[in-house]
């Protein structure tokens, strides 16, 4: 298997993120990439398709001065970790197998979760199948989808350019993925771990991954774990973008099903769009830090 590392070089002078990298490695050999910022209760921050863990650079410093130890890890193909360069190497289960092999050997304990995008179709498998692991969670335009994704004109459209265009803009699709301005050095920022296009095939093959009916083999597992989240009586929080096309209304799933997210503060995000953090990464930040100082570390 032939695997790339992102010259180090490459991340320098990146806007608003003096952290420093840290690494594990997964049973395959596998180098993955994540921050470690702060100390206290842990709370863990999985970004998704095709961002990094730059996505989280304005929620950190809020949360480390809340008193909370940031855990901001990259998926393997993205950001500052290892990135296999055949497509094939990218499944469902692949990732949430690197995911839970990189947290476990980060030693981390019980923890706080935040996810968004594909670090909810992660990080929520995570929560079903551990959940004595995650203290709380909060579930930001995200979803653990059972099928009926090929419903969505919004997703297939991303879905169809994702595969098409010769070159995959991953800072210009942030850009189109948010409704407040963004600077061209955060722009650059989340194309700095993409040298050429042969750096991006996970992020080229995320978007085929998300199961568009019930038989999918994937959604067939998910609804099975859903099952699972139908039972988690832990603090479960929603903050959604109130202009994301794809992902606003599943909130209302969380809500009804889960039976931790009864009486929580609930919020739908103002000029918020898909990627959350970029567009409000301070509000959210602060939300949290006002919600998890009420949940007991342990």
């Amino acid at each position: 298997m032939t695997v790339l590392r992102t010259p180090d070089e490459a991340f320098d002078n990146l806007p608003d993120f003096p952290f420093s990298p840290n690494y594990v490695e997964t049973p395959d050999g596998l180098r993955m990439h994540y921050l470690d910022e702060g100390e206290g209760p842990v709370v863990v921050l999985l970004h998704g398709e095709p961002s990094w863990s730059f996505l989280y650079r304005k929620m950190i410093p809020i949360l480390v001065d809340g008193g909370f130890r940031c855990i901001a890890p990259d998926l393997i193909g993205f950001g500052r970790s290892d990135k296999p360069t055949d497509p094939v190497a990218y499944t469902y289960a692949s990732h949430e197998g690197w995911l839970t092999a990189g947290l476990s050997a980060m030693g981390l304990g019980p923890a706080h979760l935040f996810c968004q995008d594909w670090g909810g179709l992660l990080g929520l498998r995570l929560v079903a199948r551990q959940p004595d692991q995650f203290l709380s969670v909060c579930a930001a335009n995200t979803f653990l989808p059972v099928g009926n994704v090929g419903d969505n004109p919004a997703f297939m459209k991303w879905r169809e350019f994702s595969q098409s265009v010769p070159e995959l803009p991953v800072g210009g699709i942030i850009k189109g993925g948010t409704a407040r301005p963004m600077s061209e050095a955060a722009i650059a920022g989340y194309d700095a771990p993409y040298p050429d296009e042969s750096y991006k095939a996970a992020a080229r093959k995320f978007p085929t991954l998300v199961p568009l009916t019930s038989d999918d083999p994937e959604a067939r597992i998910n609804a099975e774990l859903w099952a699972n989240l139908s039972r988690y009586e832990a603090p479960f929080l929603t903050l959604f973008g109130d202009s994301d096309p794809i992902m606003l209304g599943a909130e209302k799933f969380f809500q009804q099903r889960v039976p931790g997210a009864a009486g929580q503060p609930h919020a739908i995000i103002e000029q918020a769009a898909h990627f959350i953090q970029e567009d409000a990464g301070e509000e959210l930040a602060t939300r949290l830090v006002e919600w998890l100082s009420d949940i007991p570390a342990a």
